[in-house]
């Protein structure tokens, strides 16, 4: 339940294209109505060439602030007055603060993969990780890996795009990431497999071609960012093969629970990520 929506309530919500499928809508305004905020959390459909009006928009409306997600996560930062030392090392942004007209960008997205991996029981130190995309998702999730002496293998279709990446996450943590072909992966030692390409999202699931895994043997698990469908093609693949298996619902709701937190300046604490993981949990 919702609260009433006045001439006082504030406004919060998310970028990006596509962004229709979003459960972030849900899931935060559930967590509003249990802290009882007077904000309300809104998607927006914005296209990468409408960015830095977007940011301007901001100001001009007096946002509380929004979630950024794909294909934004790389272009915002220059249209900020400040960004958080971690997203500027991976350059990548998630989510926006606005205070009294001075925007700051940060990332939530790894610190929530990392938590998600955990309440699996999943491990999160020293694996061998091979990491499919090299784009704003990709960027947050090499780097939170590299952190816990990951050596993150990284395959993107432009294959430039995941040398650049590669560079960034060595600079910060030598030698802790190599450069795969967009190819099978046969033959390599891996532990945790991850999507972090639009690949299988609804609407265009019916259209994805396949990710190029080759085969998932030695695979422990794997992990795809998507949220819907609730099991891609991909996904389903590693499971039929034995492997452990999770989509990204569980680090949406906990880079969200990070994002609130950024914008209220404190915790949100466990009744309020409880309503936001039912939410979720209760899609229909």
């Amino acid at each position: 339940m919702t609260l009433p929506i006045s001439g006082r309530t504030r406004v919060i919500g998310v970028w990006g294209s596509p962004v229709s499928h979003s459960l972030s809508p849900r899931m935060h305004n559930a967590a509003l109505a249990v802290l009882g905020v007077d904000w309300v959390y809104v998607p927006y459909t914005v296209q990468p060439d409408h960015a830095e009006a977007a940011v301007q928009a901001v100001r001009a409306l007096d946002l509380v602030g929004v979630n950024v997600t794909v294909p934004l996560k790389e272009r915002i930062a220059p249209y900020l007055d400040h960004v958080d030392e971690a997203a500027a090392r991976i350059g990548s942004i998630n989510t926006i603060k606005n205070d009294g007209g001075v925007l700051t960008g940060y990332s939530t997205d790894g610190a929530g993969f990392i938590r998600d991996l955990q309440d699996l029981g999943w491990p999160t130190e020293r694996l061998n990780v091979y990491l499919l995309g090299a784009g704003g998702s990709a960027r947050a999730l090499a780097y939170a890996l590299a952190e816990r002496d990951c050596h993150v293998v990284i395959a993107n279709r432009t294959a430039a795009r995941a040398e650049e990446l590669a560079e960034l996450v060595n600079r910060y943590f030598p030698g802790s990431s190599t450069v795969a072909p967009w190819g099978g992966t046969a033959g390599a030692k891996i532990d945790l497999m991850v999507n972090t390409t639009s690949l299988g999202m609804t609407p265009q699931v019916d259209d994805a071609p396949e990710l190029p895994t080759g085969n998932f043997t030695g695979v422990r698990y794997v992990y795809d960012i998507i949220y819907n469908p609730e099991e891609t093609r991909f996904l389903r693949g590693a499971r039929e093969a034995g492997c452990s298996t999770s989509n990204g619902l569980g680090m949406l709701v906990r880079q969200g629970a990070a994002a609130l937190g950024i914008w209220l300046e404190r915790p949100i604490g466990p009744e309020a990520l409880a309503a936001m993981e039912l939410a979720v949990a209760s899609r229909t």
